[in-house]
Protein backbone atom coordinates (compact mmCIF):
# COMPACT_ATOMS: atom_id res chain seq x y z
CA UNK A 1 0.00 0.00 0.00
CA UNK A 2 1.40 3.37 -1.00
CA UNK A 3 1.26 6.45 1.16
CA UNK A 4 -0.74 9.53 0.35
CA UNK A 5 1.18 12.22 -1.56
CA UNK A 6 0.80 14.89 1.12
CA UNK A 7 2.17 12.55 3.77
CA UNK A 8 5.13 11.61 1.58
CA UNK A 9 5.88 15.30 0.86
CA UNK A 10 5.82 16.10 4.57
CA UNK A 11 8.17 13.24 5.41
CA UNK A 12 10.56 14.23 2.62
CA UNK A 13 10.59 17.85 3.85
CA UNK A 14 11.50 16.71 7.36
CA UNK A 15 13.96 13.99 6.34
CA UNK A 16 16.79 16.52 5.88
CA UNK A 17 16.36 17.65 9.49
CA UNK A 18 16.54 14.15 10.97
CA UNK A 19 19.45 11.74 11.33
CA UNK A 20 18.78 8.27 10.01
CA UNK A 21 20.50 5.00 10.89
CA UNK A 22 20.51 1.49 9.46
CA UNK A 23 19.07 -1.52 11.23
CA UNK A 24 22.50 -3.16 11.25
CA UNK A 25 23.97 -0.18 13.09
CA UNK A 26 21.21 -0.23 15.71
CA UNK A 27 21.59 -3.99 16.21
CA UNK A 28 25.38 -3.64 16.60
CA UNK A 29 24.95 -0.86 19.17
CA UNK A 30 22.45 -2.92 21.15
CA UNK A 31 24.75 -5.96 20.99
CA UNK A 32 27.63 -3.85 22.36
CA UNK A 33 25.40 -2.74 25.22
CA UNK A 34 25.58 0.93 24.28
CA UNK A 35 23.33 3.22 26.27
CA UNK A 36 20.47 4.23 23.99
CA UNK A 37 16.72 4.40 24.02
CA UNK A 38 15.26 2.20 21.29
CA UNK A 39 11.65 3.30 20.89
CA UNK A 40 8.86 1.76 18.84
CA UNK A 41 6.49 4.57 17.84
CA UNK A 42 3.94 2.38 16.05
CA UNK A 43 0.30 2.12 17.05
CA UNK A 44 -0.62 -0.07 20.01
CA UNK A 45 -2.15 -2.80 17.81
CA UNK A 46 1.07 -3.03 15.78
CA UNK A 47 3.27 -3.26 18.87
CA UNK A 48 0.98 -5.88 20.40
CA UNK A 49 1.75 -8.20 17.46
CA UNK A 50 5.52 -8.02 17.86
CA UNK A 51 8.40 -5.62 18.33
CA UNK A 52 12.16 -5.44 17.88
CA UNK A 53 14.00 -7.01 20.80
CA UNK A 54 15.27 -4.30 23.11
CA UNK A 55 12.64 -1.74 22.15
CA UNK A 56 10.16 0.02 24.40
CA UNK A 57 6.81 1.27 23.17
CA UNK A 58 5.84 4.92 23.11
CA UNK A 59 3.33 5.33 20.31
CA UNK A 60 3.01 8.44 18.17
CA UNK A 61 -0.24 9.33 19.89
CA UNK A 62 1.50 9.89 23.23
CA UNK A 63 5.16 10.31 22.33
CA UNK A 64 5.42 14.07 22.71
CA UNK A 65 3.25 14.03 25.83
CA UNK A 66 5.24 11.34 27.67
CA UNK A 67 8.81 11.50 26.32
CA UNK A 68 10.15 13.81 29.01
CA UNK A 69 8.95 11.43 31.73
CA UNK A 70 10.71 8.49 30.07
CA UNK A 71 13.78 10.41 28.91
CA UNK A 72 14.40 13.64 30.84
CA UNK A 73 17.96 13.96 29.44
CA UNK A 74 17.68 15.95 26.21
CA UNK A 75 21.16 14.72 25.16
CA UNK A 76 20.33 11.01 25.47
CA UNK A 77 20.78 8.77 22.43
CA UNK A 78 17.35 7.93 21.01
CA UNK A 79 16.55 5.67 18.06
CA UNK A 80 12.96 5.61 16.85
CA UNK A 81 11.33 3.14 14.51
CA UNK A 82 7.90 2.53 13.03
CA UNK A 83 6.60 0.16 10.37
CA UNK A 84 8.63 1.37 7.42
CA UNK A 85 10.56 4.47 8.46
CA UNK A 86 8.10 7.25 7.68
CA UNK A 87 6.29 7.89 10.96
CA UNK A 88 9.57 7.70 12.84
CA UNK A 89 10.85 10.64 10.74
CA UNK A 90 7.85 12.70 11.89
CA UNK A 91 8.36 11.59 15.49
CA UNK A 92 12.08 12.40 15.38
CA UNK A 93 11.41 15.86 13.96
CA UNK A 94 9.03 16.57 16.82
CA UNK A 95 11.55 15.42 19.44
CA UNK A 96 14.20 17.63 17.86
CA UNK A 97 11.73 20.52 18.01
CA UNK A 98 11.29 19.73 21.73
CA UNK A 99 15.04 20.10 22.29
CA UNK A 100 16.31 16.51 22.02
CA UNK A 101 19.73 16.59 20.37
CA UNK A 102 20.62 12.96 19.59
CA UNK A 103 17.56 11.50 17.87
CA UNK A 104 17.65 9.17 14.88
CA UNK A 105 15.07 7.37 12.79
CA UNK A 106 15.77 3.76 11.83
CA UNK A 107 15.55 3.41 8.04
CA UNK A 108 13.02 0.82 6.96
CA UNK A 109 11.50 0.40 10.41
CA UNK A 110 10.41 -2.96 11.77
CA UNK A 111 10.06 -4.28 8.21
CA UNK A 112 13.80 -3.85 7.61
CA UNK A 113 14.56 -5.25 11.07
CA UNK A 114 12.57 -8.41 10.30
CA UNK A 115 14.08 -8.71 6.78
CA UNK A 116 17.55 -8.61 8.35
CA UNK A 117 16.54 -11.56 10.52
CA UNK A 118 17.04 -9.64 13.73
CA UNK A 119 15.15 -10.82 16.82
CA UNK A 120 11.60 -9.78 17.52
CA UNK A 121 9.58 -10.32 20.66
CA UNK A 122 5.95 -11.36 20.65
CA UNK A 123 3.64 -8.63 21.82
CA UNK A 124 0.81 -9.02 24.31
CA UNK A 125 -1.50 -10.23 21.56
CA UNK A 126 0.65 -13.37 21.20
CA UNK A 127 0.99 -14.20 24.86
Amino acid sequence: MGHNPGFERLVEQLRSQVSECRVSDVKARLDRGEQLYFIDVREDHEFFKDFARGAVHLGRGILERDIESLIPDKDADIVLYCGGGYRSILAAANLIEMGYTRVASMVGGIKAWRQAGFPVEPGQESK
